[in-house]
């Protein structure tokens, strides 16, 4: 998974980055409060390890604007200061869970795999996804846009799923190779853009609104756009 962790003691921060990357998590690093909250509204991240006490900007006030602007990321908050107002104060900002310094690596682990579980539980609920017209039918195996049933293949369908379950986040070709490809050693360096190519012929070509967007310096994503309003009749 994909996590980014916000803490101003460098010293731990590198630990916890070793600690993640040990259990085969991609970590990003941020140091102060404006560059992490820059770094989480990318909506990119699986999870975010956010200190409460930073410089600039407090975790608090990262969560709260992450949640204002609908990037749902669980967060695990980390703070020397484990009053039960700090712990009530967090989670009413929109944290997922909470967990005062010092604590031991097990723990961290156990409850970032706690998060990532409860994240990907909720996704599984769902028997179809939906952006824009565009239907897909996890239980059928079937796509829809408008009127219109797209074929594809079992890789097309893995690479729109995760499109889908992100909307509007730009997500990294290595984050979708690792969760479309995982560990498929055959994948070529470049078979993100041809599948995205695949999906674009089927998904976007013919229709007034293209769904699948390229977004510079960074990868792919699926336009999130607002639900449309019906005409007064």
């Amino acid at each position: 998974m994909h996590i980014l962790v916000v803490e101003d003691e460098k010293k731990l921060a590198h630990l916890l980055r070793r600690v993640l990357q040990e259990e085969s998590h991609t970590v990003n690093l941020a140091y102060e409060g404006l560059s992490g909250l820059e770094l989480a509204e990318s909506g990119t991240y699986d999870a975010v390890i956010l200190d409460v006490m930073l410089p600039e900007l407090d975790g608090f006030e990262i969560c709260r604007r992450m949640r204002a602007d609908n990037v749902m990321s669980p967060v695990l908050m980390l703070t020397a200061r484990g009053s039960v107002e700090d712990r009530v104060a967090g989670l009413n900002v929109g944290a997922d869970d909470y967990l005062p310094k010092p604590f031991a690596m097990e723990e961290l682990l156990a409850r970032v795999n706690a998060l990532l579980r409860r994240r990907d539980r909720t996704f599984e609920v769902a028997t179809q996804l939906r952006a824009d017209d565009l239907i897909l039918d996890l239980v059928r195996h079937e796509a829809r846009r408008g009127e219109r049933v797209i074929e594809l293949t079992a890789k097309e369908f893995a690479l729109l799923e995760y499109l889908m379950r992100h909307p509007g986040q730009a997500l990294t070709r290595t984050q979708i190779t690792d969760a479309v490809w995982r560990y498929d050693l055959e994948a070529l360096s470049n078979v993100v853009d041809i599948y995205i190519h695949y999906l674009r012929d089927k998904v976007d070509q013919g229709f007034t609104r293209p769904l699948i967007k390229t977004v510079r310096g960074i990868g792919y994503k699926l336009e999130a756009y607002p639900p449309r309003k019906e005409k007064a009749v």
